[in-house]
């Protein structure tokens, strides 16, 4: 036996030995991928069935196998109840809003010798059954007859009943019976980025127009001008970029809700765009129950001219304090110079009300009744000091 004879293997053996396993291998695998694509088949089938595959997709959370679109979904979903909530708004207070057509005498025409006619176009709304009607004083104004257009058309003569003594709010009246009446909400729970909806005559000629848009901000110091180039300071305003126009003042801001939170009164001058000013309808509650119990809007006053106090004007003045009421002016034979408050004294508090940009004097005096007593806290040559003063009575 020949211990060093070695077993050899022939190489086409083994050649035909792994042949066969690769095609096992590749029988395996296309085996599996057929079974995978009609898995995939019968699965798509199962989700786009009428029956069973609605349940199907139920439960895999699946609304739509062609697209899911939840996101888009709720989007339309949100854009349908904001415009029906604009719509249900509108159907509740539009019928409480009315035109205002002011007309006056105005000079003699040279060569006629006829006095000549003027008319201005306002807004006004509702505020009780047998007509009364809120508007802004400026629409008003200067006016020696008035006609009043409802919202289906019906015309009335308007006669001015009161007028705010300190703000650009009037109440008017025409005979009538069972009126629609718009429904009064709460300005103090208004917030800055909430949608409203504005009402009005607007350029005088398109009645009812509604448009729609943000509160901007809140307590906004503006100084309008009447028709008659007269400018009166207002504070505590809503700022809005709902669409006002001349002939919008004295209509409602609302709500989604379709309450009135606001009265529109002003929009920005110059190039600006989409800022208007509206009243708070809390303004407008106090006149009408100072109205019901007197017959007039009875507000209450202390006689001084202020300038609110900012962080810039304290700096640049080198005021002690960067907030508060500087008094510029006090009128003569006022609860305020009754007391010995003089000008450059610096108001910081009322009772325990402090005087802010956002809580401006006049604002803040206004939430008293005339006859009060309250206790000022000022400050004098950088002292402070206080006094009690006992607030006069305005009255329209």
């Amino acid at each position: 036996m020949d211990l060093n004879t070695t077993r050899s293997i022939k190489p086409w053996k083994t050649f035909n030995t792994n042949r066969a396993t690769w095609w096992k291998f590749i029988g395996v695998t296309l085996a599996i991928i057929a079974i995978a694509f009609a898995g995939s088949l019968w699965t798509l089938y199962m989700l786009s069935a009428t029956a069973g595959g609605v349940k199907l997709r139920e439960k895999l959370g699946i609304n739509n196998v062609n697209g899911i679109n939840v996101q888009s979904t709720r989007t339309d979903k949100i854009i349908i109840e904001e415009s029906s909530a604009v719509i249900e708004a509108n159907k509740k207070v539009g019928p409480a809003v009315v035109s205002i057509l002011s007309t006056a005498q105005g000079s003699i025409n040279p060569f006629t010798g006829q006095a000549l006619t003027q008319q201005s176009s306002g807004t006004g709304f509702i505020v009780t059954s047998d007509g009364l009607i809120a508007t802004n004083k400026h629409v008003v104004k200067g006016g020696q007859s008035f006609t009043v257009t409802t919202a289906d058309g019906k015309t009335f003569d308007g006669t001015v009943v009161a007028t705010d003594p300190t703000n650009d709010l009037a109440l008017m009246k025409v005979e009538a019976r069972g009126l629609p009446v718009a429904d009064l909400g709460d300005s103090d729970r208004v917030e800055v980025g909430q949608y409203v909806i504005a009402i009005g005559n607007a350029l005088g000629e398109f009645q009812n127009t509604v448009t729609l848009g943000v509160i901007s901000a809140e307590n906004r110091t503006a100084s309008p001008a009447d028709s008659s180039g007269n400018i009166e300071m207002l504070d505590g305003l809503f700022q809005t970029d709902a669409a006002i126009n001349p002939g919008n003042s004295g209509g409602p801001l609302l709500n989604l809700a379709g309450q009135v939170i606001g009265m529109n009164t002003a929009v920005a001058s110059g190039n600006a765009q989409g800022i208007g000013f509206a009243l708070p309808v809390n303004d407008l509650k106090r006149d009408l129950e100072s109205y019901n119990k007197t017959g007039k809007i009875l507000q209450s006053y202390i006689g001084v001219g202020v300038k609110s106090i900012t962080k810039a004007i304290a700096k640049s003045a080198k005021l002690p304090v960067d907030q508060g009421a500087y008094v510029v002016n006090v009128v003569t034979g006022s609860p305020a110079a009754a007391v010995g408050i003089k000008a450059d004294d610096i108001i910081t508090q009322v009772n325990k009300d402090k005087i802010t940009e956002t809580s401006p004097l006049p604002r803040t005096i206004h939430r008293y009744n005339p006859n009060d007593k309250v206790t000022l806290t000022l400050l004098r040559d950088k002292k402070e000091i206080t006094l009690e003063v006992t607030l006069g009575e305005l009255g329209r």
